[in-house]
C-alpha cells in the first residue's frame, strides 16, 4: 500500500501501526463511492496482515467526515444504486469492527451522519474538544438508518434516538458522556494522546489483543450463560499461548515481558 496525494484515502505505515487518512479536505471528507471502495480495499488487505498491531482512522482538513457525498447521491435516482451504496458503506463499517486489531478514530472538526457512523464503528475514539457530532440526515428528510445501527451500539437508547430524531450536534464532552468517544482533549494534544494510546496497545501481547477484540464483539450478541461458556473456552485457549507463559513469568520475576506473538 502506498501514499498518493491524489488518492481519496492516504495510507501510512510505521512498523505495525497503519494510519488511514480520509483525504477530501475541501469536501469535508464526504464519503464518495470511490472513497468507500478505497477504504474497503485497504481494510481487506489489513485484515490479512499478521504483523498489524493497530489502525488509526484520521482525516485531512477542517473536518473528520461530513457523511455521504450528497451531490453524488442526488445525481443518482435509481433505487438499486442506493441499495448498493448503503450496502457498500455497511460493509466498510463492519470491516472496521471485524479487523483483528483495535481501530482508533482520531476526530477533529465535525463528524456527521455516516461520518459519525465511522466514529461509532471504531473500537476507540479520541477527539479534539472542539469536535462536534451529529446524525443529521433527518434535517434533509432522510433518517440516518444505517448510522443508527452503529450509534445505538455505542450510545444509550434514548440519547441515540434523540440524536437521530433531532439531528442536533452534540459537543465532544457530551459525546464522552454518551459513550460515543473515549476522551476529548485540546486540539494541540490530539496527536500525542492518540500516539500514547497506540503505544499502550502495541506494548501488549499481540495474541492477547487479537484474541480479546474477536472475543469481545462475539460475546456481546450472546445471552449471559452462553457468553460465559464461550469466554471460558477462549480464555482456556489463550492460556496455551507462549505469550501467556512469558507474561506470567515476567510478572513473577519482576521484569518486562518479551512478547513472541504466539
Amino acid at each position: 500500500m502506498s501514499t498518493s496525494e491524489q488518492a481519496q484515502l492516504l495510507v501510512d505505515r510505521v512498523d505495525g501501526v497503519v494510519t488511514l487518512t480520509l483525504n477530501r479536505p475541501d469536501q469535508f471528507n464526504a464519503l464518495t463511492e470511490e472513497l468507500l471502495a478505497q477504504l474497503q480495499s485497504s481494510l481487506d488487505v489489513l485484515a490479512q496482515d499478521a504483523d498489524l498491531r493497530c489502525v488509526v482512522l484520521a482525516a485531512a482538513g477542517r473536518a473528520f467526515c461530513a457523511g455521504h457525498d450528497l451531490k453524488q447521491m442526488r445525481a443518482a435516482s435509481d433505487h438499486d444504486y442506493y441499495v448498493r451504496l448503503f450496502a457498500r458503506c455497511g460493509r466498510v463499517m463492519q470491516s472496521l469492527v471485524a479487523l483483528p486489531v483495535p481501530v482508533i478514530a482520531k476526530v477533529h472538526g465535525m463528524a456527521t451522519a455516516a461520518g459519525c457512523q465511522l466514529v461509532a464503528s471504531c473500537d476507540l475514539a479520541i477527539a479534539a474538544d472542539t469536535a462536534k457530532f451529529a446524525v443529521s440526515g433527518i434535517n434533509v428528510g432522510l433518517f440516518c438508518s444505517t448510522p443508527a445501527v452503529a450509534l445505538s451500539r455505542n450510545v444509550p437508547a434514548k440519547k441515540a434516538f434523540e440524536m437521530l430524531m433531532t439531528g442536533r450536534f452534540i459537543s465532544s464532552s457530551e459525546a464522552v458522556d454518551n459513550g460515543l468517544i473515549n476522551q476529548a482533549v485540546a486540539p494541540g494534544q490530539l496527536d500525542a494522546t492518540v500516539a500514547a494510546l497506540v503505544q499502550t496497545i502495541c506494548a501488549k501481547s499481540p495474541v492477547a489483543v487479537r484474541t480479546g477484540k474477536a472475543m469481545y464483539y462475539r460475546q456481546r450478541s450472546m445471552g449471559l450463560a452462553d457468553a460465559y461458556d464461550y469466554a471460558g473456552g477462549v480464555m482456556a485457549q489463550n492460556m496455551m499461548a507462549q505469550d501467556v507463559a512469558e507474561g506470567i513469568d515476567a510478572f513473577t520475576q519482576k521484569r518486562p515481558p518479551v512478547w513472541k506473538g504466539c
